[in-house]
């Protein structure tokens, strides 16, 4: 087993190793998915996250073992640049892969758990929440920190940003599901927008966030809004598209 562990958690080496070697009996399951699951479980003090990812298909396990860096070796070197770029994310504290001599086999990536006021799949989903809009500027605000310091997270999506409340009308957001990231120079407005635009589909809070982000940008409103329109038109058609291919392939209940 490879494992790399956080400086700052090399005293629980031996716990952490527990924690993987038992993870299909112990913990809280927090997350049950297709393709990976979450489980919860408490370290000292705290409480840590743990994802293990599924044994990948046969070409994968030598591309995993031989060319291509582990999605847990990227979760945990990702947060790591987050972090140090001031950008949000619960504290990465460990990776772990299984491999023989020429595959791969499974990997988890282990990080803080946190427990935030509510994800940007909330906010979409709440209208009426409190200080709404305020939320969604500041959101759009962290956005922008990210493709300034040329960071394009691949799956910036609504279930992938926790938010939690800083203080009166201030907001802190944390980034999750880290495996995909690209990193660039700079970031041209194409780019950038193309990154925003699986957030949502609702055009009066894309509206918000397209006012907020040209005044950050020095863009005028509908240069902006005119992309993220087609843009995310683009990828709510790929994503029903993909869905109706399932369904008819008899590989998603109807």
């Amino acid at each position: 087993m490879n494992k790399v562990i956080h400086p700052g958690f090399k005293g629980n080496a031996d716990e952490l190793t527990r924690i993987i070697d038992n993870f299909s009996s112990t913990g809280t399951m927090f997350a049950d998915g297709r393709r990976n699951k979450i489980k919860i479980f408490p370290l000292g003090s705290g409480t840590v996250n743990v994802k293990s990812f599924k044994i990948p298909n046969i070409i994968n396990k030598i591309v995993y073992r031989f060319f291509r860096k582990s999605k847990a070796r990227r979760s945990y070197e990702f947060a790591n640049r987050l972090l140090q770029e001031g950008i949000g994310t619960p504290q990465p504290i460990a990776y772990f892969e299984n491999t023989t001599a020429f595959s791969f086999q499974d990997s988890y990536y282990i990080s803080e758990q946190l427990s935030p006021d509510l994800t940007f799949r909330q906010l979409i989903e709440i209208p009426d929440y409190p200080e709404h809009e305020i939320i969604l500027r500041q959101f759009t605000r962290f956005t922008f920190k990210l493709h300034e310091k040329g960071i394009a997270f691949q799956d910036h999506t609504p279930g992938n940003t926790l938010i939690k409340k800083a203080g009166p009308q201030q907001y802190e957001f944390f980034l999750v599901d880290l495996n995909r990231m690209n990193f660039h120079d700079s970031m041209n407005l194409q780019q950038r927008i193309v990154n925003m635009a699986k957030l949502t589909p609702e055009d009066h809070l894309i509206k918000v966030m397209c006012d907020e982000y040209a005044k950050l940008y020095n863009k005028s409103y509908d240069e902006v809004y005119k992309l993220m329109v087609k843009y995310t038109q683009y990828f709510s058609n790929r994503f029903h598209r993909k869905r109706a291919i399932k369904r008819k392939l008899g590989l998603r209940k109807k």
